[in-house]
């Protein structure tokens, strides 16, 4: 892994080592199931980014963008949660389920035990990320398979060769059957993780060797014309974190993404 990556996995396993014990009645919220539609958008909430600087006008900002997010027809929202880069927080996840009771909210962070997927859980998540090249093979599956015990939805997203070739190997048909009820998505993040830098091009040249399923097109997105380009690769979803926490009107930012990327799915 690069420094960045390696920097993010050394600081998650210490916060899965201070992670609480957590018990049946820990995960009494509930589940929001996802619901898709031709194209859809994940929509982010994060505090601060790496490779853009700070994002977020203060704390009581994050519900009140969460529920424009949900306004416009979210299908659902990612919420930040690594501390040493993003600001984030557990507690920010937990501000938006309750802001956004009826929308799944998804945890995004640089997960590295089952432990804490299970945290994301009792937070009241509805879905999780998870990054092929973090986790070797045998992680990686637990990772999934704690998912589906707990019924969220997994965005498992890869960015290079390795991760693709690695896929079959790991993926078994309990994961084909949730890649066809869209509890399973895969995504393309044409953020390089190693050095930051977006690369638009990977989602052209990855599209057609993901597993076949809901494909989410991530980082680098900005606009209703982004949405439909993505859609002609044969994306249906995108997830869409800065150009959203910066924009005046994210609900119409959302619905006019979604509507650009339907219509040339629909053509």
């Amino acid at each position: 892994m690069s420094d960045f990556l390696q920097q993010m996995a050394d600081s998650s396993a210490q916060r899965a080592q201070r992670a609480p014990r957590l018990v049946a009645a820990d995960f009494d919220q509930p589940v929001v199931p996802l619901q898709l539609d031709h194209f859809d958008v994940i929509a982010e909430i994060k505090d601060r980014s790496p490779a853009e600087g700070e994002l977020a006008a203060g704390n009581g900002d994050r519900c009140a963008r969460a529920r424009q997010y949900a306004a416009g027809g979210a299908a659902a929202i990612s919420v930040l949660t690594e501390p040493t880069r993003f600001a984030g927080d557990l507690a920010h996840l937990r501000e938006v389920v309750a802001a956004v009771p009826g929308t799944p909210v998804m945890r995004k962070d640089f997960l590295v035990e089952p432990v804490q997927i299970e945290e994301a859980r009792a937070a009241g998540a509805s879905g999780v990320l998870l990054i092929v090249t973090m986790l070797n093979d045998r992680l990686l599956r637990s990772m999934l398979d704690c998912a589906r015990e707990h019924g969220l939805f997994v965005l498992l997203e890869s960015f290079d060769d390795d991760d693709l070739q690695r896929l079959p190997g790991v993926l078994t048909a309990a994961d084909e059957d949730a890649a066809a009820r869209a509890q399973l998505l895969f995504g393309v993040n044409t953020r390089n993780l190693r050095t930051l830098k977006v690369d638009a091009d990977r989602l052209q040249r990855f599209a057609d060797k993901l597993p076949p399923g809901r494909l989410v097109a991530e980082s680098g997105l900005h606009s209703a014309a982004d949405a439909a380009r993505v859609a002609g690769y044969g994306y249906s979803l995108a997830l869409v974190g800065t150009a959203l926490m910066r924009s005046a009107d994210p609900a119409a930012l959302v619905r006019q993404m979604k509507a650009d990327g339907a219509a040339v799915l629909e053509a």
